[in-house]
């Protein structure tokens, strides 16, 4: 029997536990790469406490090289390259420990080497000869700090529009010299491929969700309060932090008229200091971080998802679909999914037609009841991990040898 082949898989935040949408997405990524090569990862570690779960890597990894963000170090690094002509998110991702590991790893007779997000592919961009780079961008960051940028004032807007400049620079280069390259959904690839700048096409495959672990009628070990609006994701997270406010600002007055007991959930971790103060608003409840997400889903009648900026694919609305809920959502947020408008989610971008479609299914029970069972059909059909992630599979084994994927089918088949 052929020894399975080794593979390099770079992320820049620890793949484990899978609690936030890049996470998500690199843990199934993972995965995917362990059941058919013996994966070497290295991966920054941006919080402390993620470190307990380095066991669970190295259960699934070859090895695996944890190398922790230090923030202060990285902050140092911004202000040094800001005037060298280099994006400060790449800048605060560099980091000489990281690069001595990698190129260790790199030393080894790999198959292929993957990136995920344009952040970590600098450290493959020099090339080994016979070896594909694979480099998954997920998103077009360049154009989501275009976007902060068109919100923001002096001097932030200054800032935003650099580094969105930078950014749209490097991931064309990224674009140019990797094997194959992958964005999260068709709209968004198709935001690489329109640019000329770019002589190959950057491909996509989309998150998915669990649908047997996202069951509304699971029984869960906790449950929550009854709750009638949701929102959820990281909370320091600026689109999510952005969306909150709008909604609480512009949207919860409306609905509080209509409805005077109605209650808001925020439920995710690191509110910051602006989210935690919307916590003094009548009826918003400023949740934070909870061990299981589901349980707080399945006690909302509603899930929002007013989200002013987004880029690529929401797993909030993927997750609250997949829980049986009725979703109402800016059409940023719903970029990339599927769903039929007004029958398997709500679409809503102004403060007074948000507010008319939240008041609409907290009247309406059996709506609720038809949209969110709708919604969770949806996802079943069209979201399903393992569809998704063969499209990725497919394409890193026709850039290898026949031998070598030959070799992997007889590993994995044994």
């Amino acid at each position: 029997m052929s020894e399975r082949p080794e593979i390099l898989f770079l992320v820049h935040r620890i793949p484990y536990p899978p609690n936030k949408g890049d996470k998500i997405r690199s843990w199934r990524l993972l995965n995917e790469l362990a059941a058919q090569y013996r994966v070497h990862l290295a991966c920054f570690v941006d919080d402390q406490a993620d470190f307990a779960h380095a066991p669970v890597l190295h259960e699934i990894c070859t090895s695996a090289t944890l190398v922790p963000l230090k923030r202060c170090t990285g902050v140092k690094r911004l202000f040094k390259v800001i005037t060298n002509g280099a994006p400060l998110t790449a800048a605060y991702f560099h980091d000489e420990d990281m690069a001595h590991a990698v190129a260790a790893i790199r030393a080894r007779p790999l198959v292929a080497e993957v990136a995920f997000s344009s952040t970590m592919a600098p450290y493959i961009e020099e090339p080994v000869q016979g070896r594909p780079r694979i480099v998954d961008f997920c998103d077009a960051d360049s154009e989501k700090f275009y976007d902060y940028a068109s919100k923001a004032a002096f001097p932030m807007r200054q800032v935003f529009s650099r580094e969105g400049r930078l950014l749209y620079a490097m991931e064309n280069e990224i674009a140019n010299w990797a094997d194959a390259s992958f964005a999260i959904t068709p709209d968004e690839a198709s935001r690489f491929n329109m640019r000329h700048e770019i002589s190959d096409d950057v491909g996509w495959w989309s998150n998915g969700v669990d649908t047997n672990y996202f069951d509304p009628h699971a029984d869960f070990s906790c449950s929550a309060p009854p709750i009638d609006l949701i929102f959820t994701g990281a909370m320091d997270y600026r689109a999510n932090i952005d969306a909150v406010k709008w909604f609480a600002r512009n949207v919860w007055p409306d609905v509080r008229r209509a409805f005077p007991a109605a209650t808001f959930a925020i439920v995710g971790a690191h509110p910051t200091l602006s989210v935690r103060r919307l916590g003094r608003i009548t009826g918003v409840r400023v949740i934070g971080r909870v061990d299981d997400m589901r349980p707080w889903l399945a006690s909302a009648r509603v899930a929002v998802a007013p989200m002013q900026v987004a880029r690529g694919i929401q797993n909030k609305v993927l997750e609250s679909m997949a829980m049986g809920k009725p979703v109402i959502a800016t059409k940023a947020a719903a970029t990339g999914i599927t769903a039929k408008p007004g029958v398997e989610i709500l679409l809503a971008d102004t403060p007074h037609a948000f507010a008319a479609a939240t008041i609409d299914l907290l009247k309406n029970a059996s709506r609720r009841q038809r949209t969110g069972a709708a919604a969770r059909e949806r996802v079943a059909a069209d979201y399903q991990w393992d569809c998704q992630l063969s499209r990725f599979s497919a394409t890193l084994s026709a850039l290898l040898p026949p031998a070598e994927t030959s070799s992997t089918r007889e590993s994995s088949a044994a």
